[in-house]
């Protein structure tokens, strides 16, 4: 089978590999989709970063691997033990690997295991034609959820986690900074949960069109006050929650400055570069700023659940690839701005 293989900074090769079996407890997935994630790019311009160059505590792994952690398809096989999935279901994949024992994993919150691991970035992942999987991993597919959108409900979860974080619902206002992928994904969960004023703020006119046609009202930060003009569309109360999935310092500085007072500023985003946090802003709003993590299983179905009713729409933004082309078509084409979110199908 054919599978991009990560060998260290802008060394990805496309090999032809061995189908891998399923043992206990494991499922062979059929990859549809596998999308390409903003670690990946990391991994590949810079790491390893997160890639394991010495065995993994829960994987055993180390480099090189199979790349692709964003990703859903249909079962083929399954392993001695497994029950309640069998060959033809279709699933995403939630691919967090937890240990089960450390103290975030004993009150629930696995997703901050300390030694969290990932499916496709700690092991052989799904950018091939087949990976197996452990069975708590899968979510199956409802009939009208496509494996294209379900290769999308691993980043939309990372989205509607930090929307549940912000605490908002219907009535409230939002503001989201940053119109990439996992901002558009904030959009998507802000509006599957009942606001209607939801502000994206984003500096690049391609991303800007992007998120306004599906329908979202924009901000230019180049152009626009954003505090300024928060305050003024709330009538001084500011909004109930901002959220930074950009990862830079004027958004988070405009983010905190735009909340209202004891509300939150939610991070969900990756900074390359040190911040100097805005304290001040803080002290003097009484108000916070939380940081979001992954998701769990309980956002993987609520995603699910609002795909099965239309919510999500892959429309200007979702560009599909053959594995053959990943390099220039997935990962310089990211890297350059010329595309948004690239899913790779394996079997073209």
């Amino acid at each position: 089978m054919k599978a991009a293989v990560y060998h260290g900074p802008n060394k990805l090769e496309i090999a032809d590999l061995p189908e891998p079996q399923p043992g206990p407890g494991t499922v062979k997935v059929k990859v549809g989709f596998n999308g390409i994630c903003g670690t990946d790019l990391h991994e590949y311009y810079a790491g390893p970063i997160f890639v394991p160059t010495e065995p993994h505590p829960l994987t055993g792994q180390v480099m090189p691997l199979t790349m692709g952690h964003e990703f859903a398809g249909t079962i083929t096989d399954v392993g001695a033990g497994v029950t309640g999935f069998a060959p033809g279901d279709r699933v995403a994949i939630e691919p967090i690997y937890r240990c089960g024992h450390c103290a975030p994993c004993r009150a629930g919150n696995y997703n901050v295991c300390q030694q969290i691991g990932f499916h496709g970035l700690m092991c052989d992942g799904g950018m091939a034609e087949y990976t197996v999987v452990p069975v708590d991993m899968l979510h199956k597919l409802p009939d009208n959820v496509s494996l294209q959108l379900g290769a999308l409900v691993e980043p939309m979860s990372v989205a509607y986690h930090a929307a549940t974080l912000g605490d908002v619902g219907a009535g409230d206002t939002a503001v989201v900074f940053g119109a990439g992928p996992i901002g558009i994904g904030l959009w998507f969960a802000l509006r599957g949960k009942g606001l209607e004023s939801v502000y994206v703020a984003e500096p690049s006119p391609t991303r800007r069109a992007a998120i306004e046609a599906l329908g979202a009202q924009t901000l230019d930060p180049t152009q626009v006050d954003v505090p300024a003009f928060i305050a003024d569309v709330t009538g001084g109360r500011g909004a109930d929650a901002a959220f930074d999935a950009a990862g830079v310092a004027p958004a988070i500085e405009a983010a905190t400055a735009s909340v209202g007072s004891r509300r939150p500023t939610i991070s969900v985003a990756i900074y390359e570069k040190p911040l100097t946090t805005p304290l001040l802003n803080l002290v003097m709003n009484e108000s916070r700023i939380q940081g979001s993590l992954c998701y769990t299983s309980a956002d993987f179905e609520a995603v699910i659940a609002l795909m099965a009713d239309g919510v999500y729409d892959t429309t200007g933004w979702v560009t599909t690839i053959g594995i053959d082309d990943v390099i220039d078509e997935g990962f310089e084409a990211l890297h350059a701005g010329r595309k948004m979110k690239v899913l790779i199908d394996p079997a073209i």
